[in-house]
């Protein structure tokens, strides 16, 4: 059952590369789905989907994911949308099918649930024409990996309300992603214009002889699709005309679109020349690789990049944050055990996680512990309602340790427990303990109650402080952690 209020079960029209994605994406969230899909080999291609988005998101966050939702194929689309609290169809891009399919559909569906389309180009109100109550019509157009990506442009036609809109976006908010409200209809919204532009340019570029597909999708990823990934055309622009801003850009740059470096409006003739040219250049590029092996690939350049941006707060690691901040949200309160320490995480280390000897990296450990302290804190009341008053804690001093190692496929699990404390500061011990009771990883930290408006120190809540007591004082009475309070590089006592 799904903890997204509102958000139950959603039904999907059309499985595929984005359908299936679709699917992955609210499953993982804990969303039921039921999915139509005339392909004969939707269940196993669902089934590989599936695989490669777990496999993702064991890697983007260590927040607590849901229990999974599951999938029901359906044989109809009216048994898709039947009971459901919202539809997203991702049928192929013909205009006609997804007007015949809607139609169907909607007559099915509740009066007042809400239908995305998955359409890369199509206008809304074209294909909304045909529905019953097309008012709730709406395209939700998402990238690929739909699971991953959290770009969704958002684009209502002539019959769409404004209610249907706010739905969509609340909707695609709850499953983590970043929902971009167009004012205006049109032909390919704004992203796949940008990306049209940029392939139109491409296919010349091929065609001429000027270079191939690998030295193309080179220039790109070595050069501004990094700058791109956070800050978009604009903002980077902005940043290069120095002090004087945008306007010094304009003038220092702008007599050059009148030069013949593009041809926007014109497309080299798809011949079998070209067509084979670039197939055969595209295959060189992939290699021996699986189409697979490729989407997982992709995936994990993917997360890399979410989170670096997640330690900036900014741009996809943004949404990423919030996204986190969600999961913790919705996920139970932890329970602090006063005759134990709690426990935060029990996972099996990822082999991505380990390093050139085999061993877990050094900075997955720091990872583990902050999220096992932070899951503390949680338990105490430290939510985001009291981080909004202001009040905060920060990382003052650390300590670390490595004991043993863990390597990839190792069950492990985070104990916490309190050290010491006061009405403005928390000591916590923390250990990563193998599945066999070896200690592989301690760490101490002190952290320090702070006003933000002061910048100082300041007594926590009386609320926290009273949830906190009674654990601390417990914790106290255990056997003291071996180690605590050691300087680096102390040795152990004879």
């Amino acid at each position: 059952m799904s903890n997204i209020p509102g958000l139950k079960t959603v039904g999907l029209l059309g499985g595929g590369v984005i359908g299936g994605a679709w699917a992955a994406r609210f499953v993982l969230n804990g969303v039921d789905v039921k999915l139509y899909d005339i392909d004969p080999q939707a269940t196993r291609k669902m089934n590989e989907i599936m695989v490669n988005a777990r496999r993702a998101y064991s890697k983007l966050t260590l927040a607590p994911l849901p229990k999974e939702g599951t999938i029901t194929f359906v044989n109809t689309p009216e048994e898709a949308v039947t009971d459901v609290d919202y539809v997203q169809e991702s049928a192929p891009e013909r205009l006609e099918l997804k007007q015949e399919l809607l139609a169907r559909a909607s007559k099915a569906a509740s009066p007042t649930t809400v239908f995305g389309s998955s359409t890369s180009g199509l206008l809304p109100t074209q294909i909304q024409k045909d529905m019953v109550h097309p008012e709730r019509f709406v395209v939700v157009h998402p990238f690929n990996p739909v699971y991953l990506m959290p770009l969704a442009e958002i684009c209502g036609g002539d019959l769409t309300n404004e209610a249907t809109k706010l739905r969509a976006k609340e909707v695609v908010t709850s499953v983590g992603m970043k929902p971009l409200m167009l004012s205006k209809e049109i032909d390919g919204f704004i992203a796949d214009r940008l990306m049209e532009a940029l392939w139109r340019e491409a296919l010349w570029l091929v065609n001429d002889g000027v270079a191939t597909a690998e030295e193309i999708d080179d220039a790109m990823r070595f050069g501004p699709g990094l700058r791109w990934s956070f800050m978009g055309t604009f903002l980077v622009y902005r940043i290069a005309g120095g002090e004087a801003g945008m306007r010094h850009f304009m003038a220092q740059f702008g007599p050059s679109l009148k030069w013949p470096w593009t041809k926007l409006m014109d497309v080299p003739e798809l011949d079998d020349v070209l067509l084979e040219k670039i197939v055969s250049q595209s295959d060189d590029q992939a290699g021996t690789a699986t189409i697979r092996e490729l989407e997982a690939l992709r995936d994990d350049c993917l997360v890399s990049v979410f989170q670096g941006l997640r330690n900036q707060n900014y741009g996809a690691g943004q949404v990423l944050a919030d996204y986190e901040k969600m999961l913790f949200g919705r996920g139970p309160i932890p329970v602090l055990d006063p005759l134990a320490p709690s426990v935060s995480h029990e996972m099996f280390i990822p082999a991505e996680w380990t390093d050139y000897n085999g061993h877990t990296n050094d900075s997955r450990y720091s990872q583990l512990v902050s999220e096992a302290s932070d899951t503390f804190f949680r338990a105490i009341g430290f939510t985001p309602e009291y981080l909004a008053t202001g009040r905060t804690f920060y990382t003052v001093e650390g300590h670390s340790r490595f004991l043993d190692q863990t390597r990839a496929g190792d069950k492990i699990k985070v104990l916490t427990r309190v050290s010491s404390y006061d009405e403005k500061r928390i000591h916590l011990w923390s250990e990563v303990v193998r599945e066999d009771g070896v200690v592989a990883f301690t760490a101490e930290h002190l952290f320090m109650h702070v006003d933000t408006s002061t910048g100082k120190t300041s007594p926590m809540g009386s609320d926290m402080f009273a949830l906190l007591k009674p654990i601390a004082d417990a914790h106290a009475k255990l056997p003291a952690p071996i180690g605590i309070g050691r300087h680096v590089g102390e040795r152990p006592a004879k």
